[in-house]
């Protein structure tokens, strides 16, 4: 059967199959059409018509919660559904982003003249509402602390009753959320809830993609001109599965950080893009919650003209490292010479020394870390 017969979400799948891109997975290829059927549920529940979209009553279309360990493409499989989502009234997030914003909006709400006596989780749901959201999909769902379990009954069930759907990708199975948490029992009925709102699904593919991608490559290029270059460009097909890759975006504290190329869960940048400009902790840590993978092109030797760079350097690496972030990348100089500025001495032995790990067999088949943490500004 050619792609072009089948649902949209198992149609792009097959097609990056066609390419090359993928090797077939039957349990890729199930959860594909369990995507589309989300995706006809939502296309059968647009509202028809001016009349339609004033009266309409939000109708809630079930959703899927999609789990399996890491590096069997369910990341991958939400690109697809997203992109094949054929309306505006879309959003994908981060989960803990996602919380991180919820806890701002409700202690941005309790600060002001009308958060005395009101609940601050309807006033975050609100705008929420007011916006026509229709799809939610949520990447790597999981609950670690008390202030998200107690919270996320009252906001589910809101937005449920608003008619948004839930999807999201996660390492866990509903009733293993949370597990072994303070007052567990309390967040039971979200368990319920969600259960009753979305299809679980689990996704048992064969074998982790993710790690095979960078089995036995040398991930570090040294020196410039077109040869590293060509190395860098081997690399990044290597790990797209031969996808070229197009330009993209992350969004971050109410802005756009642009991607030269995005392809197949994988980012690549200039050194230029990430540290020449004005980027900060927050911003790495949403480049590390997108992206399993980075490449970044001609890292430079960082002398006192560069300092900016250089701290803006530490930090992304930081945040890649917290993450267990691959990254691959081409360097003007060996790491112990990249640093040349006395005011960052110190902190770049601590980089450089991470930057070894990144490249070691170990730290390359590890899985994603659950770096969820609050940056402060």
């Amino acid at each position: 059967m050619s792609p072009t017969s089948l649902r949209p979400v198992t149609a792009a799948y097959a097609a990056l199959v066609e390419r090359g891109a993928l090797t077939a997975d039957p349990a890729q290829r199930d959860a594909a059409g369990l995507l589309d059927d989300v995706l006809a549920g939502l296309e059968a529940d647009q509202p028809k018509g001016l009349f339609g979209k004033l009266f309409a009553k939000p109708e809630p279309v079930r959703g899927l919660y999609l789990y399996g360990e890491v590096g069997r493409g369910k990341t991958m499989l939400m690109d697809l559904f997203f992109a094949a989502a054929p309306f505006p009234q879309k959003r994908r997030v981060h989960f803990h982003e996602f919380m991180d914003e919820i806890h701002a909006g409700m202690a941005a709400f309790r600060k002001s003249a009308k958060g005395k006596d009101a609940d601050p989780v309807e006033a975050v749901v609100k705008p929420i509402v007011r916006s026509g959201l229709r799809l939610l999909c949520l990447d790597e769902f999981h609950v670690h602390d008390i202030t998200n379990a107690m919270l996320l009954y009252r906001l589910f069930e809101k937005l449920f009753a608003h008619g948004v759907t839930l999807v999201a990708t996660s390492n866990v199975l509903p009733d293993d959320l949370y597990k072994d948490g303070l007052n567990r029992q309390l967040f039971l009925p979200f368990i319920e809830l969600l259960k009753q709102q979305t299809t679980v699904a689990s996704l048992p593919a064969a074998q982790d993609y993710r790690r095979m991608k960078f089995a036995g490559q040398h991930v570090y290029a040294f020196g410039t001109g077109p040869d590293v270059r060509a190395e860098m460009d081997r690399l990044w097909l290597r790990i797209t599965g031969g996808e070229p890759g197009a330009p993209g975006v992350v969004e971050s504290i109410g802005r756009k950080i642009d991607v030269p190329l995005v392809a197949m869960g994988a980012a690549r940048f200039n050194f230029r893009d990430l540290c020449e400009k004005p980027l900060g902790s927050r911003d790495f840590v949403r480049i590390a919650h997108h992206f399993d993978s980075v490449i970044i092109d001609d890292v430079p030797q960082m002398d006192r003209t560069k300092s900016d760079a250089a701290k803006r350097f530490i930090l992304l690496i930081d945040n890649l490292y917290d993450r267990g972030v691959k990254l691959g990348a081409s360097f003007a100089a060996p790491l112990e010479q990249l640093g040349l500025d006395d005011k960052t001495a110190f902190e770049f032995q601590r980089t450089v020394s991470r930057l070894v790990e990144m490249q070691s067999e170990e730290y390359l088949a590890k899985g994603l870390r659950d770096a969820a943490h609050e940056v402060q500004e």
